[in-house]
C-alpha cells in the first residue's frame, strides 16, 4: 500500500472522528450548515445527530479496515 492510500484512509478516520464528536457534542455551528439542514428537516435534530454519529462510525471503520487490509 502506498503513501497516498494511507493518507486517504487517515482522512476517512479524521472526518469520521470529527462527525462523531460533532454529533455527540451537538454543535450548533455543525448542524446549522446547509447540508445538515436537509437531514434535520427529514429526521429532526436528534435523528440528524444519530445519522451523523453513525456516518462517523462508518467512516472510522472504513479507514481502519482499509489500513489493516493493506498491511
Amino acid at each position: 500500500m502506498g503513501t497516498s492510500e494511507i493518507v486517504i484512509f487517515c482522512i476517512f478516520i479524521s472526518l469520521g472522528v470529527f462527525s462523531l464528536i460533532a454529533a455527540i457534542r451537538n454543535y450548533d455551528w455543525y448542524f446549522n450548515t446547509h447540508g445538515a439542514a436537509m437531514f434535520i428537516k427529514w429526521f429532526g435534530r436528534t435523528g440528524a445527530r444519530i445519522f451523523y454519529g453513525t456516518l462517523g462510525l462508518i467512516l472510522i471503520s472504513c479507514g481502519i479496515v482499509g489500513i489493516l487490509s493493506g498491511l
